[in-house]
């Protein structure tokens, strides 16, 4: 069994305004580092990240030691026109009212569908499973977004839940488990949410 990790990136200063942030290539803000710098995440092999700043930083505060490749189609949603706004900001927008009653199942203004968003993420997520088992790799960690880990989450996750089931927060996520000799598909199992709160972050197996 493989066990993986995946982890949202640090807070940025549009996280911390409640901002739609997907294309923006905003670094982490001061305080999101220092928040990451008292989590403990178990040694991992490597690390799979999203190509954004905030993800790749996140990833060498976590695991300083541990060589970081980038994974393009795991990068975060195209919130087309609401990109970098928040609710505030978009409150009279009649488009984001539509989207908001549509459950955001509606596609984003100028902006991706959720459909091709998460086809991305899982395709992605597919070529690190590969990686993986070329490389024979156990523990294996990924820098992603909120909504990497949704997508990939309500995909595979074993039980089965919904898309917004699985919200975490910044510098947080869940440990998975998968087994790369299943022949009945891609299935993670014992997933568990994992972070600063959780009992994983202490203990002699840790760095």
């Amino acid at each position: 069994m493989v066990e993986l990790y995946l982890i949202r990136h640090g807070k940025t200063y549009g996280n911390t305004l409640g901002r739609y942030i997907g294309t923006t290539d905003e670094s982490l803000c001061t305080a999101g580092m220092e928040e990451l710098k008292v989590i403990r995440y178990p040694r991992v092999e490597t690390v799979y990240a999203s190509p954004m700043k905030r993800c790749m930083e996140t990833a060498e505060i976590l695991w300083p030691e541990v060589t970081v490749q980038c994974v393009e189609k795991l990068r975060e949603c195209d919130f087309g026109d609401f990109e970098n706004k928040n609710y505030l900001e978009l409150k009279d927008n009649p488009d984001y009212q539509a989207w908001v009653d549509s459950g955001g199942v509606l596609p984003f203004p100028g902006g991706e569908s959720r459909e091709a968003f998460q086809k991305r993420c899982r395709d992605g997520f597919l070529e690190v499973l590969l990686a993986i088992r070329e490389k024979q790799y156990k523990k294996v960690a990924l820098a992603v977004h909120g909504g990497t880990i949704m997508s990939i989450l309500e995909a595979y996750g074993v039980p089965r839940r919904d898309f917004y089931h699985w919200q975490t927060k910044n510098g947080m996520g869940y440990r998975a488990r998968w087994n790369e000799k299943d022949k009945g598909g891609i299935r993670l199992y014992e997933v568990e949410p994992v972070g600063i709160d959780d009992r994983l972050c202490a203990g002699p197996a840790l760095r």
